[in-house]
């Protein structure tokens, strides 16, 4: 299906327009799919990729079960990616002006803000990693600098200002930054591969190594649910604004090809390396090193830890730039769009992401994986139920791309809101509410005990974009229509 031609209407008087949320026009969709491929490539090869894995084998799965668990995972967020991706292609909107369709012109702006506070959490931990990976660079460049008071965070603060320069860029560097660093992310997860390879004495040692990896043995069945639930968790944001950047897909083949190929074969090879490598650790060092950042610095060679945490950088920043930027940027763009322009909310991102203290988010890999992950999943599964519900099952992939940007059109509702979309999110949280509370005041993120309703919160996204979808189905039978 090729995308639609771009709206006539001038909508440019409008309060809910400007320049970077207008529909994309067909001359500037031009994102082959090798750019889609190159995007999630840029996006997946990154630090905490690299240690998913090895956190669940911390709590106790073997090396092929986290496998298992990763692809899983990323084969079922692929679904929801593809259906939202869809009205990005076909309309060349993005996440937040999709939105509208659902919540109403100005209800949008709960999902979309709900949406950039994940993304700002994000951005900063990120960021925190980039610095620490700038930290041993700097370290094995210059032997002073370890000495010098407060070095990580003179990093830290030296990787966030690189990032605000490349927010004040716009976005039109992002196709260029991910498609050339794509080969190169690849190289270095290759080159590291090798490494683990040559140094832990070969492939088999180093997976019967893994199984030192398990400082628990909680029984797989009892980890899955969770584990998995976090996995769909790690990508459910992209699953929603994807539209951000399929906006800019040639046609639907392109994003669909592109998002196949780049995203479950990246991240589940990705998270494998992550598991080789450490299991090397314990054959050289003895003991397993789950930081890449820490493990640069462990090698000693200034070369490799010159070379090694270079990659590292550029990892964090393609990450950042795409997943961690863009889709806030557009969120909070769209709260104030004469206002608030994209690198506006770009600069918002990353001083909110600063201050939710990623260093803390980071700290704990269990806590990361079943206290984060899981807990904004909840959200992120009720929205797409919606969105997923409204674009394929009510509208019948048909909107009005131009009522989008009109205060009163089809999608203004009641007085710009949509309170049966609200009332669809708001009760498809609720469910699992009680668990996340529990699971956040818990040391690790994992309750002894657990009750019923710490049972939900485990299987939280597939709990809440379930009930979204019901829920939103059965309160607008009332409005469905042959057309948008």
């Amino acid at each position: 299906m090729t995308p639609t031609a771009a709206v006539a209407d001038d909508l440019s008087g409008s309060p809910l327009w400007n320049p970077d949320l207008a529909p994309t026009p067909p001359a500037r969709r031009t994102w082959s799919t090798y750019n889609i491929a190159a995007l999630w490539i840029g996006m997946s090869v990154v630090i905490t990729t690299y240690t998913l894995a090895s956190g669940l084998m911390q709590e106790g799965m073997t090396w092929w079960q986290a496998m298992l668990t990763i692809l899983l995972g990323n084969a079922i967020v692929l679904v929801p990616m593809m259906l939202n991706a869809h009205a990005g292609t076909k309309y060349g909107v993005s996440f937040p002006v999709l939105c509208r369709a659902s919540f109403g012109v100005r209800g949008a702006n709960v999902p979309a803000l709900l949406r950039a506070l994940v993304a700002c959490g994000w951005f900063g931990i990120q960021t925190w990693i980039g610095g620490l990976a700038l930290d041993a660079l700097a370290a094995a460049a210059l032997p002073a600098w370890a000495s010098l008071p407060a070095h990580v965070w003179i990093a830290f603060a030296i990787f966030w200002i690189v990032q605000v320069a490349i927010i004040l860029r716009g976005l039109d560097g992002i196709k260029i930054l991910e498609s050339w660093s794509a080969p190169l992310l690849l190289g270095g997860g290759v080159l590291l591969f090798w490494w683990a390879i040559d140094n832990g004495g070969g492939l088999g040692r180093i997976l019967t190594e893994s199984s030192r990896l398990q400082t628990t043995h909680t029984p797989f069945w009892q980890l899955f649910p969770a584990a998995l639930t976090a996995n769909v968790g790690y990508w459910a944001t992209l699953s929603l604004n994807i539209p951000d950047f399929t906006r800019y897909a040639r046609n639907q083949r392109s994003q669909v090809l592109g998002q196949a190929l780049g995203l479950p074969p990246t991240m589940t090879g990705f998270a494998f390396i992550g598991v080789a490598v450490t299991s090397a650790t314990i054959v050289m060092f003895g003991e397993a090193i789950w930081d890449p950042v820490a493990l640069i610095a462990r090698i000693g060679s200034p070369p490799v830890i010159i070379l090694g945490a270079l990659i590292v950088l550029v990892a964090q920043i393609t990450t950042n730039m795409a997943a961690n930027v863009v889709s806030p940027a557009n969120d909070f763009s769209s709260l104030a769009p004469h206002r608030i322009s994209y690198v506006t909310g770009g600069l918002i991102t990353a001083v909110v992401g600063v201050l939710m203290m990623p260093w803390k988010l980071y700290a704990d890999a269990a806590a990361y994986i079943f206290t984060w992950l899981i807990g904004y999943s909840s959200l992120m599964g009720a929205i797409g139920g919606v969105l997923i519900a409204d674009y394929w099952v009510l509208r019948r992939c048909e909107l009005s791309a131009a009522d989008l940007f009109k205060v009163e059109g089809r999608y203004t509702y009641a007085r710009g809101v949509n309170y049966r979309a609200m009332t669809a999110l708001a009760l498809a949280v609720l469910p699992v509410a009680p668990g996340f509370v529990r699971a956040a005041l818990t040391p690790g993120g994992q309750v002894a005990d657990p009750t019923l309703l710490d049972a939900l919160y485990t299987y939280a996204w597939f709990v809440t974009f379930t009930v979204s979808f019901v829920l939103y189905l059965a309160l607008m039978s009332h409005r469905v229509r042959k057309s948008a």
